[in-house]
């Protein structure tokens, strides 16, 4: 085995329309030893924290930022202590690790707990039926990888009169043998360059060959990968981003296709989830990948766009069922925080039950409102919502349910403000109902599968009934309100 490279079981698969739960590592891991008293590492996180995340019915825990976190990086991030005030207003320099994207080298951190830390808890969570998934992050490396000194030809490189023209694209790093030369900072086409990264060269050979090696590495030790900015890997991006400053010819393989079916002949069940933006998904999804972000929808729910969203939900149910949809992640602004606690639980709503996977985000369920700098380590308290978390927990516990999972899903056409679509599963059937006006909506509904039947809602606290006749159903929500109809059987 390779030296930290954790157990070698294969990975389990991810099920269709997944539930995935983003952890920021190394915040939870110091949020939980303020808690307890004790320090705690990916060793020992408590049962009763793995008990709280099993009952939420995710199938796969991501956590954010388990890799080494370079100095280079973090000196890095230091230089802007004054910014992440605003997140924590008590911040030190002790609080400062670095970015989680600015990888000094793929080994999990050893202040975390290091890869024996990792491996045991990558059993533990299996043992509760939950997957592992890991970053990995390949457009850009740390400043100070291992890579900068002894692969140079694995990078975008410039010469000293370009770095002088362009400071903030290129500086200045050493190999092996002390020789200078000048690196390409990793970068977005539409954003500035990030200062704390070394750009690697997607059409380089060499740098696919270690791509292979470094995602082999990973796989080993986790059931899959979340994909930095996937997108910008793709050859029809890359070449618009860096142009002539690269000397290769254009592949012609594209980057993605040859390094997930190499992981695929070692590890069949491996889960490779994207970050994707500019409509790309369904290029990613035809190149391998099992899930890529979903950022349409997510922008249509934060411009709370009722007809936009109604559009989306037209495509096939066998298409939303490879995108990810999410209300925040560590990029994103908290959901909490942009569209508060009744818009919140409709969109939570409409995401946990149309026919996707869904990327919860820890936090999110309790509605904290500050969004955290990826570069530090700690987290503010604030003032949680228990009344939200116990929602976001009756939502999920119905999520579970077969019908979800096995049944045909329908977008019923029902005009704005409604949304409407139902589920049927042999007998067993939902409707479900989101109101996206700031009024209150009745409204009678046609379903025929609804039948006669007395039904009830899962959501609600109190057991809450109502008959049905002939297939309509009377439908009265509050402003921003949610509602999920079911067959009342005697358990209920």
């Amino acid at each position: 085995m390779e030296a930290g490279a954790g157990p070698l079981s294969e990975p389990m698969s991810l099920p269709p329309a997944a539930a995935i739960y983003e952890i920021n590592t190394w915040v939870w891991l110091n949020t939980l030893s303020a808690q307890t008293g004790q320090t705690i590492t990916l060793e020992n996180v408590p049962d009763s924290e793995l008990d709280r995340i099993a009952r939420l019915y995710v199938a796969a825990v991501w956590l954010m930022g388990v890799w080494y976190r370079s100095p280079a990086g973090r000196n890095s991030a230091l230089n802007y202590l004054h910014e992440y005030r605003g997140a924590l207003p008590d911040i030190e320099e002790q609080d400062v690790v670095g970015s989680a994207y600015a990888i000094g080298d793929y080994q999990v951190d050893e202040r975390l707990g290091g890869a024996p830390g990792l491996a045991h808890l990558r059993e533990r969570l299996r043992s509760k039926g939950i997957r592992l998934i890991l970053d990995f992050v390949p457009n850009h490396v740390a400043l100070d990888h291992p890579w900068i000194e002894q692969e140079p030809q694995l990078f975008v490189r410039g010469d000293a009169e370009s770095a002088a023209a362009q400071p903030d694209r290129f500086v200045a790093v050493h190999d092996r043998h002390g020789q200078r030369y000048f690196v390409a900072h990793g970068r977005d086409p539409y954003f500035p360059s990030w200062v704390d990264t070394a750009q690697l060269n997607a059409f380089a050979p060499e740098y696919r060959a270690a791509a292979e090696e470094t995602l082999a590495h990973i796989a080993r030790q986790c059931d899959g990968v979340r994909c930095d900015m996937a997108m910008l890997l793709l050859n029809d991006v890359f070449a618009n981003t860096w142009g002539q400053q690269i000397p290769q010819p254009r592949p012609r393989d594209e980057f993605w296709p040859p390094l997930i079916q190499a992981i695929r002949r070692e590890h069949p069940d491996f889960t490779f989830l994207a970050e994707v933006y500019w409509d790309l998904e369904k290029t990613l999804l035809s190149q391998g990948f099992d899930l890529c972000y979903h950022k349409n929808l997510y922008d249509r729910i934060m411009q709370w766009d009722g007809d936009g969203l109604r559009a989306l939900l037209q495509m096939r149910p066998s298409n939303q069922i490879r995108l990810l949809n999410f209300l925040e992640n560590h990029d994103e602004p908290r959901v909490m925080e942009r569209l508060g606690r009744a818009k919140q639980m409709a969109a939570a709503t409409l995401i946990t039950t149309i026919p996707s996977a869904i990327l919860l985000h820890d936090g999110q369920l309790a509605g904290r409102r500050i969004k955290l700098p990826v570069q530090i380590s700690r987290q503010p308290d604030e003032l949680l919502d228990l009344e939200l978390y116990a929602f976001y927990e009756r939502l999920l516990r119905e999520r579970s349910h077969e019908v979800y999972r096995q049944g045909e899903w329908q977008l019923l056409p029902i005009t704005h403000p409604l949304c409407c679509f139902s589920w049927q599963y042999g007998e067993d059937w939902r409707l479900i109902a989101v109101n996206f006006s700031d009024q209150p909506v009745d409204q009678l509904v046609s379903v025929p599968i609804l039948g006669d039947a007395r039904v009830t809602d899962p959501l609600a606290l109190k057991v809450r009934c109502k008959q049905v006749n002939g297939g309509i159903l009377a439908l009265s929500l509050a402003p921003y309100g949610v509602e999920i109809w079911k067959p009342l059987n005697e358990r209920d």
